[in-house]
């Protein structure tokens, strides 16, 4: 019983010590994060009417959201009586841990920074990047992610990005479509050029500055190449690239041009 007691004791004695310290410290702490909360919050709205770019204000917002809870945490221990120097190399020396066994999130970390200063692409931008073409949906603090035309979601690191080759296909104001079609060499070129171009012209996705157009660029094995190049704005790329294709062939075929193909494979299959 006289244990029980001084069991009790100590435990009013601990409460009298540590509880003020232990309330005020939950005190600080939800205080603290609503304070957080709402200053992220009126952040966010001044940059959103500053018009700051979507990419930095999500990666600015992240850092400073993570810097301000940290300092808060670190508040918080201290309120509890925890020496602040003491934790403080504790937390150098665990940081020194994790940084040798987190070398790539560092990289990452730190690719992030130049993507934002550098700024070779931006949200929206449509890139092609570490084998990967897609739009950037997100820059976060450690990786980019696309959406590919698939509608897949790709996550690249942020290291790999910063330090690897990066095609923006939106950067300029339009793009070039590339394609090669061929006719038959016993077929009118003047003619079939006058086709192919008129194609062109007529698909209301193709720009008229830079102006399209149809030149012969390679005399081949069995048939004369035509490089054809249309201009369009970067998000009508695949629907260029596709319809395209689609009204040469039939508008080649309306004016009776041929498009030679390889006789002696059908020759053989029809034995």
């Amino acid at each position: 019983m006289e244990k029980a007691q001084e069991w009790f004791n100590y435990g009013i004695e601990l409460a009298k010590e540590f509880g003020p310290k232990l309330v005020t410290a939950i005190l600080i702490y939800i205080i603290g994060s609503w304070i957080i909360k709402n200053l992220i919050s009126r952040i966010k709205k001044m940059m959103s009417k500053s018009k700051y770019d979507e990419s930095l204000q999500k990666f600015l917002l992240d850092l400073a959201t993570w810097s301000l809870k940290i300092f808060l945490i670190i508040v918080v221990i201290s309120r509890l009586g925890v020496d602040v120097t003491t934790f403080a190399a504790v937390i150098a020396a665990a940081g020194l841990a994790v940084g040798l066994a987190l070398q790539g999130s560092l990289s990452n970390f730190a690719g992030g920074v130049l993507i934002m200063i550098f700024r070779p692409y931006k949200i929206g931008d449509l890139i092609e990047a570490q084998g990967v073409i897609g739009v950037v949906k997100e820059i976060e603090i450690f990786t980019t992610k696309l959406t590919t035309p698939e509608n897949k979601l790709a996550i690249v690191p942020n290291g790999a990005m910063a330090n690897g080759n990066i095609v923006n296909y939106t950067a300029e104001k339009w793009i070039r479509v590339d394609l090669t079609i061929g006719i038959g060499y016993d077929e009118d070129i003047k003619k079939a050029k006058e086709v192919l171009l008129s194609v062109l012209i007529a698909n209301p996705m193709v720009l008229r500055d830079p102006a399209p157009s149809v030149n012969v660029s390679n005399l081949g094995d069995s048939s004369v190449d035509f490089a054809v190049r249309p201009y369009c704005k970067a998000e009508n790329y695949w629907d260029v690239y596709f319809s395209t294709l689609e009204d040469c062939k039939l508008a080649l075929d309306k004016a009776g041009i041929e498009i030679p193909y390889p006789h002696s494979v059908e020759i053989q299959k029809k034995g």
